[in-house]
């Protein structure tokens, strides 16, 4: 079981580096949203497919994923009807780190989030954000795709 520490930002502006970019087109959906932030989601992205589990809320959560054939997907994915996100993420390099811009689709049009990976809890602390990023909302659970998936764009887009 591996571990996930994560940051996530409202995008205040997008860089121009990002006008050029082509991006990946992602759609998930939730089988499984449960208390305690615990969630099963399965993804493709481009051409491949996951299955995903995470547990816990925040900064650090636990995470294991497995690739999916694309058969194995499409049997799961009726089981998801209603808790759906779809998006574009391109990839910027952010100092020592990979910034994913989530551009939303769909009824999550015009939402926008940046999220950066981090190998530590002390790494994700020290991190300071470019001038782009906007509001942190971390540990905001209404900028969670799963929360999103079922509630929407929060209604004030500030936490």
């Amino acid at each position: 079981m591996g571990i996930e520490i994560e940051r996530k930002f409202l995008v205040d502006h997008l860089p121009s580096s990002l006008t050029n970019q082509a991006g990946a087109i992602i759609r998930q959906g939730y089988v499984i949203i449960a208390e305690g932030g615990v969630e099963l989601r399965i993804r493709q992205k481009g051409a491949r497919f996951y299955q995903t589990i995470k547990a816990g809320e925040g900064l650090s959560r636990k995470e294991i994923e497995i690739e999916l054939s694309e058969d194995q997907f499409h049997l799961l994915w009726p089981h998801t009807d209603g808790r759906w996100v779809s998006k574009t993420r391109y990839t910027l390099p952010v100092e020592n780190h990979t910034a994913e811009v989530d551009r939303f689709d769909g009824d999550l049009t015009g939402l926008l989030l940046v999220e950066v990976e981090f190998a530590s809890l002390e790494e994700a602390s020290q991190f300071v954000p470019p001038g782009w990023f906007g509001t942190d909302v971390t540990e905001d659970h209404r900028y969670k795709n799963r929360h999103l998936a079922v509630h929407g764009i929060p209604g004030d887009k500030t936490p």
